[in-house]
């Protein structure tokens, strides 16, 4: 019997730690990590460009809470994938990245071969949390599982591994495993002194980020125990929707900053207390904080702020353990009339143009519920970032902080449908960033996904027009002509529909275009003077 090669070893790997899909683009240097991929029952996902491989592996991540895989090819394509590679490391999102690279004796000596990079492992290294270089066919399943390791253990991110061009096709060998790292087990003394922070409390509130959108109900629990408002970060909307203690803003907001500094103890959960979510104004300063306890499973992060209490473990664990810790009976207090107001000054707080928007926001999500949101930088996502109430726990993500990678949207609109099959996603993006990937919507097309891509075509980079008008900046280079979105639709062989910016033609649209189970476009035309242009 032959052998497995090393490509084939890869694959097999892959598949018994539980990957099902893989996002890639063939190429030369790839050509023997594809060996047995066909026979494996791992979906292969063809995008247009490796940027869209990364991102579609991201949406993928970000849905189904496993990792997502991209196979690129040596140079630039590894070079393609380091922004989603950024992006997933900013929004602690676990994605494996597999690359090819030159030729063992050739790697460093600036020969000039195809693809060639200085040092491509070290450059990997400068945005991945793990960089895996297979030297030899028995480091492989070492590798395989150091790169894994961040998907369980610790803040997950983008982890990479690359093999070399003469290892990938050899004759795989057996080699030593490398045991993953425990998760060290929640502090028992720190939750019984967190609970006893919290019961003395009159007036909590609880600062939800990305690492609690997993516990929802423990969350809701948590906060009707303890009477405390919950301000949702970008990556935690869809938690608690609706609910009188909810607030769906902006911790940047003046409204929620009054309500976070006017608690006398903050409970953040799995929260890094970045300046895009908590200073996206860039004052220089968050809300103050008063008696802050800290969740997050990454001890770097919680050396970073001073905290009155700060307990490392996944927030999952710790809500339960802090709820068994808790007063059986729950808090009675103002905590649902603190909420309400923050929400009412919030939502006034935005302005006008920002409040249309969400209300076309809001008739889109009553128009497809339970539907996934995948957003762009575009004006309508950071009107919903921030405020916007969804109605489905992870449901609502997007580009717009952290990292902040433009042509995000669309690709990652297609790894959650993937992740998801059968359930509407609806991505937005403006017609300017949509420029960006728009070539991806063949792969939708091409796998015949329940994506509606809503175009927000102001004609421009208008919310940077806007900035730049601010700060009386003249405008320059934010006017580029858009494509004719129906034409480019025909050319995808998808729907079209064009309507205003009006929430009920909005809603209507949706509909009709959910309905199909199939990708479609939806342009929504902002009409009127665009910033720059009067």
């Amino acid at each position: 019997m032959t052998k497995a090669t090393v490509g084939e070893a890869l694959v097999a790997g892959l598949k018994a730690r539980g990957v099902t899909c893989v996002f890639g683009i063939p190429g030369v240097h790839t050509v023997e990590l594809y060996r047995g991929l066909a026979a494996s029952g791992i979906r292969h996902v063809t995008p247009r460009h490796e940027q869209g491989a990364g991102f579609m592996a991201d949406g993928y991540a970000r849905v189904s809470g496993q990792p997502g895989v991209a196979f690129v090819i040596t140079g630039p394509g590894l070079t393609n994938t380091l922004t989603p590679m950024a992006q997933a490391r900013a929004d602690s999102v676990p994605m494996l990245v597999v690359s090819g690279v030159n030729a063992s004796p050739t790697l460093g000596k600036g020969h000039g071969h195809l693809h060639e990079l200085p040092d491509q492992h070290t450059l990997a290294k400068t945005v991945a949390l793990v960089s895996e270089h297979v030297s030899q066919p028995e480091h492989l399943e070492a590798a395989l599982d150091r790169a894994f390791a961040p998907f369980t253990a610790g803040r997950p991110g983008p982890a990479h591994i690359q093999i070399p061009l003469d290892v990938a096709g050899t004759a795989a060998q057996d080699g030593p495993a490398c045991p993953a790292p425990a998760q060290p087990p929640l502090d028992p003394d720190q939750i019984t002194q967190a609970a006893a922070r919290l019961s003395a409390a009159a007036k909590v509130v609880i600062l939800a980020g990305g690492g609690a959108r997993t516990a929802d109900a423990e969350l809701q629990a948590l906060a009707e125990r303890l009477d405390a408002p919950v301000v949702q970060t970008v990556n935690a909307r869809g938690l608690m929707h609706g609910h009188p203690l909810t607030v769906p803003a902006s911790p940047s907001l003046q409204a929620v900053r009054g309500l976070i500094e006017d608690a006398d103890c903050v409970l953040a959960l799995g929260t890094e207390l970045g300046p895009t979510d908590y200073d996206m104004y860039a004052t220089g300063s968050a809300a103050a904080m008063a008696g802050l306890i800290r969740v997050d499973i990454c001890p770097q992060q919680l050396a970073r702020r001073q905290a009155a209490l700060a307990i490392q473990g996944r927030t999952s664990e710790a809500i339960p353990a802090l709820l068994a810790a808790l007063p059986g009976t729950s808090n009675q207090g103002q905590g649902a009339r603190r909420a309400e107001q923050a929400r009412a000054a919030a939502f006034e707080e935005i302005g006008p143009d920002y409040r249309a928007q969400v209300e076309v926001l809001n008739a889109m999500r009553a128009a497809v519920p339970k539907a996934l949101f995948a957003g762009d930088s575009t004006q309508p996502i950071y009107a919903g970032n921030l405020y916007y109430d969804h109605d489905r726990p992870g449901g609502w993500f997007n580009a717009a902080t952290g990292y902040g990678a433009l042509g995000y949207g669309i690709p990652a609109a297609i790894g959650a449908a993937i992740a998801a099959p059968g359930t509407p996603v609806i991505c937005i993006a403006g017609d300017g960033g949509a420029q960006f990937s728009l070539p991806e919507i063949m792969a939708a097309a091409d796998e015949n996904l329940p994506v509606t891509f809503v175009i927000w075509n102001n004609r421009g980079y208008g919310e940077i027009a806007t900035s730049m008008e601010a700060v009386d900046v003249k405008v320059v280079g934010c006017d580029p002509t858009p494509p004719d979105f129906a034409a480019t639709a025909r050319s995808f062989g998808i729907p079209f529909t064009r309507v205003p910016m009006e929430p009920q033609a909005v809603a209507e649209a949706l509909r009709a275009a959910s309905r199909s189970g199939a990708p479609s476009i939806v342009e929504i035309e902002i009409t009127g003077p665009v910033p720059g242009q009067e």
